[in-house]
């Protein structure tokens, strides 16, 4: 039987069902490359200081290499009897060192490793989620480009409201993603902080030098705080807060990408990569991996829940409810990596159907606001022209036509100013032509939006 390593103030040994539900191996696993790296940067100070010697320290360290690589090829098979990974390492090492393996652990705890462990984990995990989501924005805008001339129906309520340039409108999605990543930037001024050192709440009485192995981890700042440092989770909370949002605008974009898909719409056709069939119709093309991703919102929210309510009244400093911080953040990383991977290509590979999108907006009212506009110019008071316009628009609903099939004589009944130039006035491409405000949708706006966009995107 292995003793563990708390095992002195004990005479009884925990059964191995009670092993199984205290260890954590079976995920912090994950964290064995922030580990190694934490406890290298460890007994590098620690020599440093002379409170083990150099060659002790080399030989901690090339046994840790060697951990690493035999983990890594599948030689070395963790116990969970030894709880968590940091043990599990550190028994390995005095198997193979001997007496000099437990020498690395003076000076710290467990409490400011494994917070080691998560500061370096999470830190690269948020730089690649960052690259992920501009990789995805450079797609938007390569699409985009190709978009500027192609109108579609804008809505609200999902009712069509006005019509839009298509680039227009999954613009909208390379906002939204920039402001997820400016978010994800801002976090790392609180996730790259070192709080290695704090051992288990109030520092040690070794002479350790904290700030070398900040340097050595490449931690931009330091925990002040010895306590806060081993019980911070705040930057957990905050991560799995921001993946929470960018998984709430990809479900955005999949509703749409569903609805667009459907034959009611018939906007765009998915790659065949990207989609599934039915058990029993064959004729089935279905969005499975849009809805996915619209699905995984309820299990990255559910994560963030599940960290606030865990850490809601813990005492000062670490209580072993922190343990629950890793198995929520490790699968929250995963599906939003997953779901930028995933959505990026769908995009990339699905076709727009320009010819169908251009005729939808002639076979609808969402040129009614630019029939008010028009008698705004010749003078009549907009609530005036508003009203005049729905009386227009239910006569043609009773005769089943649309505003650009409505004769001139009866346009004249309802305002003898309107001209046969009403005709030119309410064609689609004219209406997104005289919105130049900054920001619309007219073709000026949207190239001038993307010329922003790719300043934005190239100056990083």
């Amino acid at each position: 039987m292995i003793n563990k390593a708390w095992c002195g103030r004990f005479k009884e040994q925990p059964e191995d069902w009670v092993d199984d539900f205290n260890a954590s191996i079976d995920f912090d696993k994950n964290l064995i490359n922030q580990d190694i790296k934490g406890s290298i940067a460890h007994a590098t100070m620690l020599a440093n200081q002379e409170i083990i010697s150099h060659e002790e320290a080399q030989s901690i360290i090339n046994s840790l290499k060697s951990i690493q690589n035999d983990f890594n090829h599948g030689k070395i098979e963790f116990k969970a009897s030894l709880e968590d990974i940091h043990l599990n390492i550190e028994h390995e090492l005095i198997q193979r060192i001997g007496e000099a393996g437990g020498k690395l652990h003076t000076g710290r705890s467990r409490n400011d490793q494994v917070a080691t462990d998560m500061h370096l984990y999470t830190k690269e995990q948020v730089q690649e989620i960052i690259n992920l989501i501009a990789s995805f924005q450079h797609t938007i805008i390569q699409l985009a480009d190709q978009h500027v001339d192609t109108i579609m129906p804008g809505y609200t309520h999902l009712q069509r409201a006005q019509p839009i340039s298509f680039a227009h409108h999954i613009m909208t999605y390379f906002w939204m993603l920039e402001r997820d990543k400016g978010r994800f930037n801002d976090s790392l001024k609180r996730i790259d902080i070192s709080p290695l050192g704090a051992a288990a709440l109030s520092g040690t009485t070794h002479p350790i030098d904290r700030h070398h192995t900040q340097e050595l981890l490449g931690f931009t700042h330091i925990y002040e705080n010895s306590l806060d440092a081993v019980s911070d989770r705040d930057y957990i909370v905050e991560t799995l807060h921001n993946i929470s949002l960018t998984m709430v605008h990809l479900s955005r974009f999949a509703e749409e990408i569903i609805f667009w898909s459907t034959d009611e719409a018939k906007f765009i056709t998915l790659s065949d990569a990207f989609s599934t069939g039915s058990s029993i119709m064959p004729q089935k093309k279905n969005p499975d991996m849009a809805e996915l991703i619209r699905g995984k919102v309820g299990r990255t929210t559910g994560h963030l829940m599940s960290m606030l309510v865990t850490l809601k009244g813990l005492p000062l400093a670490y209580n072993k409810d922190m343990q629950e911080d890793k198995e929520g953040l490790f699968d929250a990383i995963h599906t939003v990596k997953g779901s930028l991977r995933i959505f990026e290509s769908m995009i990339d590979s699905m076709t727009v159907d320009t010819s169908c999108l251009n005729q939808t907006v002639r076979k609808d009212f969402s040129n009614a606001t630019e029939l008010a506009d028009y008698l705004v110019s010749k003078d009549v008071p907009f609530r005036t022209a508003h009203e005049i316009v729905g009386k227009i628009v239910l006569d043609c609903i009773q005769k089943g036509i649309y505003l650009l099939d409505v004769p001139l004589s009866d346009y004249q009944s309802y305002h003898a100013n309107i001209d046969k130039d009403i005709y030119d006035y309410l064609t689609p491409k004219n209406c997104l032509k005289r919105r130049q405000s900054y920001g619309s949708t007219g073709q000026n706006s949207v190239k001038h939006q993307l010329t922003v966009a790719k300043s934005l995107i190239n100056s990083v």
